[in-house]
């Protein structure tokens, strides 16, 4: 009995052992699954989370790719666009044919039909335009810009010219450069999506991104296909820049070269008439010889100096006379004026009738005026306006500075005083006496009276007039005063004619004219005559009123 007992407490101990043991068996069971499932959900949220981490990133490589707003990104969707659009109007074009095919044809495939021939020039007219501007992918940004030749330096100004040229060439390659970068700069945040790319594929087998990183990896390619060709073209545009820019800085030098030569030419034709000045000046005392050497030779130097400079630049002297044959005509009409000035300048130097020093007298708009000749210039004479009975009767100003062209000597009445070595001129004082003085007493004494006073100038008159000989034909050489009487309406008008130094007419004529008055007043049968008017008036009284303002006595 005992020992059934103790057969069943072990049979039972035992039962209850297996027992324990397999509850623990399928705990520990549990435990392993459930770790298992903890551990997968961890995994996956680890590559959710990684994988949004990496879609971030490829947001803010967007943004940037966005941002930049790059003709890259542009023309190449104006390529895909311009695709689209093809393959858009090959199926309009299908389903046309199909409808037009179509023997019996509804209202609404009628319809149909005429919306997809609108559509179908639609898409023609947009695929025509999109070809214009990218007939394939980056096309018009790939191909350099051209470069032009440089225009031949033939003068100092071409020099600038050139410069520009070299600067636009320049511009032009820094532009080309600029895209080349930027091209650059986006192939990099592409590399970097592709690269994401890949890590997201590592981490979702399913592969979700499959179609963008089929075009991520297209586009690439396009771009580096792009940026090769970018390379080798820029290459190859540097190196017929320096070509360029050799062959101009060459020009550039020689014309500098040619400039320096010119240049010391011209400051040793300088030095030369300068010192040929110095040199007349030193052995020429006669002011007015002097003068006129001094005109010729800046004449010369100028004259010179711009025939050095002018055939330095023209290698086709026949070229040159072409162009002047066929632009004479206009410049003779353009610039007559100048012309005739020019051509009066030779006149007046070569011909001797007008030099510095000459008192002229210039009839100019209605106007007279008298003066000396301070300056000949190619172009005009200059005249100082001097004090005269001219500027005292009708101008009333004096000390002017007149500038006379010289073509004035063709049109315009110039009368010179002192021509030649003639510097005396006839000046005459008139005064009128009553018909019932002694006329000839009164012609008696303005002879006297203007001998006395104008015979120095009459003995200088005399020598000057015998040296004209030579040159002109002279009859009448009377240089004796002269003295004529004319009756005039209000009595017997004596006119006194003398010689005078042509500079300074108005001294004289106030001198004789006070002398011959003193004298005529001195005598008794001699009465100055002026304008006089007699009134009578009649009734209770007669009275008699003289005024000065009348005809006659």
């Amino acid at each position: 009995m005992n020992r059934t007992l103790f057969l069943l407490l072990i049979a039972s101990t035992l039962l209850f052992s297996a027992t324990i043991k397999q509850f623990d068996s399928g705990s520990k069971q549990k435990t392993i699954e459930l770790t298992k499932e903890q551990k997968e959900l961890e995994k996956e949220n680890f590559k959710k989370e990684n994988v949004s981490l990496y879609l971030s990133d490829l947001k803010t490589i967007e943004a940037k790719i966005a941002n930049k707003n790059s003709v890259w990104i542009k023309s190449r969707d104006s390529y895909l666009t311009s695709l689209e659009v093809s393959k858009n109007l090959e199926k309009v074009k299908e389903k046309i044919s199909y409808l037009q095919r179509k023997p019996d044809k509804s209202l609404d495939e009628i319809d149909e039909l005429n919306t997809l021939v609108s559509k179908r020039s639609i898409l023609i007219s947009q695929t025509s335009e999109l070809k214009k501007k990218d007939g394939s992918p980056f096309s018009n940004l790939l191909t350099p810009p051209i470069i032009e030749k440089a225009q031949p330096i033939t003068n100092p100004i071409d020099i600038f010219t050139g410069i520009s040229h070299i600067k636009a060439l320049e511009k032009n390659f820094d532009d080309y450069e600029l895209k080349k970068k930027e091209l650059s700069e986006i192939i990099a945040l592409l590399k970097s999506e592709m690269q994401i790319y890949k890590e997201i594929e590592k981490l979702d087998p399913e592969n979700k991104f499959l179609s963008d990183i089929k075009n991520k990896n297209k586009q690439l390619e396009q771009f580096e296909i792009a940026i090769d060709t970018m390379v080798v073209a820029s290459e190859v545009y540097r190196q017929r820049l320096d070509i360029v820019e050799i062959e101009v800085d060459k020009s550039i030098d020689a014309q500098i070269i040619k400039l320096v030569k010119i240049g010391i030419t011209v400051l040793v034709i300088f030095v030369i008439f300068f010192l040929l000045k110095l040199f007349i000046k030193k052995y020429i005392t006669d002011n007015d010889r002097f003068y006129m050497a001094n005109k010729v030779i800046t004449f010369i130097n100028f004259t010179l100096i711009i025939l050095i400079v002018f055939f330095s630049y023209i290698e086709n002297a026949g070229y040159l006379v072409t162009i002047l044959g066929f632009a004479s005509a206009g410049i003779a009409i353009a610039m007559k004026d100048w012309f005739m000035s020019i051509l009066g300048w030779l006149v007046i130097v070569f011909g001797g009738s007008i030099r510095v020093g000459d008192r002229i007298r210039v009839d100019m708009d209605g106007m007279q005026y008298i003066g000396d000749v301070m300056d000949i210039s190619l172009l005009r004479m200059t005249i100082l306006e001097d004090v005269t009975l001219t500027s005292i009767m009708k101008n009333r100003r004096a000390g002017r500075i007149i500038f006379v062209p010289n073509n004035y000597i063709f049109t315009r009445m110039v009368a010179n005083y002192t021509h030649g070595s003639l510097k005396t001129v006839w000046d005459g004082v008139q005064i009128t006496i009553t018909f019932d003085s002694n006329h000839k007493k009164a012609m008696h004494l303005c002879r006297e009276i203007t001998k006395k006073y104008a015979k120095g100038y009459t003995d200088i008159t005399r020598k000057q007039l015998g040296k004209l000989r030579s040159e002109y034909s002279l009859k009448n050489t009377n240089v004796e005063p002269r003295i004529f009487s004319f009756i005039e309406p209000n009595g017997i008008s004596i006119d006194s004619w003398y010689l005078t130094n042509a500079y300074g007419t108005l001294v004289l004529r106030s001198t004789i004219s006070t002398e011959i008055i003193d004298a005529f007043n001195k005598e008794d049968d001699i009465i100055i005559a002026y304008p006089t008017q007699k009134i009578n008036i009649e009734g209770s009284e007669t009275r008699a009123l003289f005024t000065e303002f009348g005809d006659v006595q």
